[in-house]
């Protein structure tokens, strides 16, 4: 026990229970929810009290804090701060019956027993106190890499999923996102300040919708899991209907598909329903079916929002139906064939009246399919014996057995042999030739040796006679060594057939490894290719008069011992060196397979970048006719106007009148001068000439650069969290022209009275800086046309619009390494978020 901390209860203690309130983002209402339960559990006469709770200064909050036994935190120092913590041992030592703590996945300032407060509610449990928290979706561990993908923000401060599991209540607390962002914008969550920044990035709608779906889903399968526990303690074996969960049996032959899709139609009828595809694979390890026709089937499985899976049983109805009930299995589909009248006519029943007859509560689909009437012929195994065996076989049954007679008469006279050991000497011969010829030849040599037994050692000697009653053991042993041998022979076939899957598995594993290590490549395919294979040569060859790809150079290799397998529609794979028999050639096929998509990959890449370079170039060309043919109209026009006017005799200007033009002409000319600049920017990026210079670069000391380059506005620039931003990697004069552009962009659509915001924040390991403001915005459909070289979205009003400005901005941000996207303002407007790489930390080197 920790030196300070009170005694825990004792061995016979009960542990405290844990309630959880389960929230899907900040501000949904956990800490009130939680502070209404503890005002519940007073108002019944329990002893409650507050160690720990954070109103976030929110008035309703706060007020259900009133009446609460609060007792008071801990401080401590840390880095010169005064900080308060939970107060565990005061806790411990008070024990009440029950206390609220907010904030479970919080972090301990350094100093105390545990480092988190995850760790001080287990204290607490484990001392018989009850405990009410909260917590939110995103600082659950194994969601943690899920919701930084969603949000682009990595939580640091978790809580394993076991600690919340082992919770007897988890309340999950829900708003939708719609609700969730008013709340945010009257200043319920956060301050006035932050409302922008926060609603245009954790918390957009398609965030606040995916964390909502992980809030819903976990609960969701908690509640399945404390379902399947009842279950299993009370011993009910019988299905509940809580939801459609539907399994489809495949084989792997090709109805498998069309039962998956009409499996998948069946649960699309009920909303939730859970798709499981299962295949009964036998339990010695060999199976009927493809692997190739299976993968394929659980691509599509997958495909349908379904789950794959494979079990190991002999009696198929049986694996089936136990996989069915230990899913919870409410709908069975299995597919159903018309057997032939012979099988009719018997009393034979098929594997699908079994599993009626076990499927009890569970709905049975029998689906018919095109290959129904055909059934499932299985063809016949070949026979793997070397002609060596065939031969050898049948000889050793005649002569094995003429030789042990020829060997026990020249001994007929000695003491130890009599009829059973002569009769279990022909036993192990027959056994020996069923090892080299199969049944057929330990037939033959049975029928022999039974022959020579009966002729030669079975009284009367002499005679073909079955009177006798040693007769009846030459009976029985005649019976045995058929039986036996084909036990035998039988196990034979199958270690062979189970030799051969286990290669073919092995070969399949070590392709699909080598693709996982990243040999995509179509050469590399083709060298393990021809090294799986020992072949002496592999290539590709195009039908086209193409260059093709060779593993190996070509040697004098017999034509005959070509193997040719067809690769996409032009292609052929070509293998020398052996002759490859049947069951090779199926893994070959398999291997063709991951050929033809690396080869269809390699084209598609060499397309891409033979095309690239011209729509680039065509798209450049294009944009410049448009800025010389709309752009520079305007500020010619102007400048012309107003020197025509100052040349002209026929019109006497006033002193103020000149001045007026004077400044016309030379706002004209600053025009003229930034669109020919902004040309020249734009040739530089298309031709690559454009020279960076990435270094840390502060937002704080670029912002003010940006806006002393434009005129004065016309409504307020309003500039946040700037200094406590991070630098970024960035070019600064450019970075300055982007800025430059996006903000006069911005005032230009401002209505007056809106000033335009300029605000930063951190999304690691980027910096997002936008530029908001309150003006008509932009439809979605407007969005990327906006940023289309010198494209306006009107071209009635030259003196407006989006033109050059937003196209250089991202094409400048996009050469620094970052992204330029639009976006709603909430309550309308349009933002620009530019985003780029934050610069490193700079490393600290430790004293001598």
């Amino acid at each position: 026990m920790a030196q300070g901390s009170a005694p825990t209860g004792g061995p016979g203690a009960r542990p405290g229970r844990l309630k959880v309130f389960l929230g899907a983002a900040p501000g949904v209402g956990k800490t009130y929810r939680m502070l209404d339960e503890g005002r519940r559990r007073t108002a019944r006469g329990k002893e409650v009290v507050v160690a720990f709770a954070e109103g976030h200064h929110r008035p309703r909050t706060d007020a259900l804090l009133e009446g609460l036994d609060v007792m008071p935190r801990a401080t401590r120092t840390h880095r010169g701060l005064e900080l308060t913590e939970l107060d565990l041992d005061a806790v411990l030592e008070r024990r009440p019956e029950a206390v609220l703590v907010d904030e479970l996945a919080h972090t301990n300032v350094p100093g105390g027993r545990n480092a988190k407060r995850w760790q001080d509610v287990e204290e607490l449990l484990a001392a018989g106190i009850d405990v009410v928290t909260t917590v939110n979706i995103q600082h659950l561990e194994s969601l943690n890499d899920v919701v930084e993908k969603i949000t682009g923000v990595r939580q640091r401060e978790t809580v394993p999923d076991t600690f919340v599991r082992r919770a007897h209540e988890i309340e999950l607390v829900d708003m939708p996102p719609e609700g969730l962002r008013r709340r945010m914008a009257h200043g319920n969550i956060y301050p006035p300040e932050k409302v922008d920044a926060a609603l245009s990035h954790y918390f957009r709608i398609g965030n606040l919708t995916a964390l909502r779906e992980l809030a819903l889903l976990w609960v969701a399968g908690r509640v399945d899991e404390a379902l399947q526990s009842y279950r299993y303690e009370h011993g009910i074996g019988g299905v509940w209907e809580t939801r459609e969960r539907v399994v489809v049996a495949i084989t792997g032959g090709p109805e498998s598909e069309a039962l998956i899709r009409r499996a998948a139609r069946i649960t699309a009828r009920s909303s939730g329903g859970d798709l499981l595809a299962v295949h009964i694979a036998r339990s010695d390890g060999l199976v009927d079916a493809s692997p190739a026709a299976l993968a394929r089937q659980r691509q599509l499985v997958e495909s349908l929002g379904g789950t794959f899976h494979s079990v190991v049983g002999d009696h198929v109805p049986t694996a089936l139906m136990e996989f069915a009930r230990a899913e919870n299995a409410t709908q069975l589909v299995i597919g159903t064939r018309v057997r032939g009248w012979l099988l009719g006519s018997l009393t034979v029943r098929g594997a699908g009246e079994t599993i009626v007859e076990l499927s009890g509560d569970i709905d049975v689909h029998m689906v018919t399919h095109e290959r129904a009437k055909r059934g499932r012929v299985p063809a016949a195994p070949p026979n793997r014996l070397p002609l060596t065996r065939r031969v050898a076989g049948p000889t050793a049954g005649l002569v094995l057995p003429t030789l042990l007679t020829l060997l026990l008469r020249g001994h007929s006279g000695h003491p130890d042999l009599n009829l059973s050991t002569e009769i279990l000497l022909f036993l192990l011969t027959v056994l020996g030739v069923a090892c080299i010829g199969g049944v057929a030849s330990a037939l033959l040599a049975a029928v022999t040796a039974s022959m020579l037994m009966n002729y030669y050692f079975v009284p009367p000697v002499g005679q073909f006679t079955l009177d006798e009653a040693d007769n009846v053991l030459l009976i029985a042993f005649a019976t045995v060594a058929v039986t036996v041998a084909a036990i035998v022979d039988r196990s034979l076939r199958l270690g062979r057939r189970a030799a051969s899957a286990a290669a073919e598995a092995e070969t399949l594993s070590s392709l699909a490894s080598s693709i996982l290590r990243g040999d995509k490549s179509v050469p590399a395919l083709l060298e393990r290719t021809r090294e799986t294979f020992g072949m002496e040569s592999a290539e590709l060859s195009y039908g086209k008069g193409e260059a093709g790809y060779r593993a190996v150079p070509d040697s004098d290799t017999d034509p005959a011992c070509e193997t040719r397998v067809p690769i996409g529609t032009d292609s052929v794979l070509v293998l020398r060196g052996r002759r490859l028999p049947a069951s090779e050639q199926r893994v070959l096929t398999a291997f063709a397979a991951h050929l033809t998509a690396a080869v269809e990959r390699a084209r598609l890449a060499e397309v891409a970048a033979e095309i690239e370079p011209v729509k680039a170039a065509d798209r450049m060309r294009t944009a410049l006719l448009a800025a010389v043919s709309h752009d520079l109209r305007t500020p010619l026009a102007g400048c012309w106007a107003a020197v025509s006017s100052l040349r002209s005799r026929d019109v006497d200007f006033s002193r103020e009148d000149r001045e007026g033009l004077l400044i016309a002409a030379e706002e004209s000319l600053a025009k003229l001068n930034r669109l020919v600049d902004n040309l020249l920017d734009m040739s530089r990026l298309q031709a690559g000439a454009l020279t960076l210079r990435l270094e840390p670069t502060s937002l704080a000391e670029v912002l003010p650069l940006a806006l002393e380059t434009l005129p004065e506005p016309a409504v307020p620039v309003v500039t946040l969290d700037l200094e406590s931003t991070p630098q970024v990697l960035a070019d600064a004069p450019l970075l300055e022209r982007v800025i430059a552009n996006l903000v006069a962009n911005a005032v230009r659509n401002a209505p007056a009275g809106h000033p335009v915001t300029v605000s930063a924040s951190t999304l690691a390991p980027y910096v997002e800086v936008r530029v908001i403001d309150r003006g008509p915005g932009l439809r979605s459909a407007d969005k990327e046309r906006a940023f289309l070289p010198f494209q306006r979205l009107s071209d009635t009003d030259n003196t407006s619009g989006l033109g050059l400005g937003l196209a250089l901005s991202r094409g400048l941000t996009e050469a620094m390494g970052g992204t330029l996207t639009p976006e709603d303002t909430p309550g309308g407007g349009l933002t620009m978020v530019i985003s780029l790489p934050a610069a490193p930390a700079p490393v600290t080197e430790a004293p001598a």
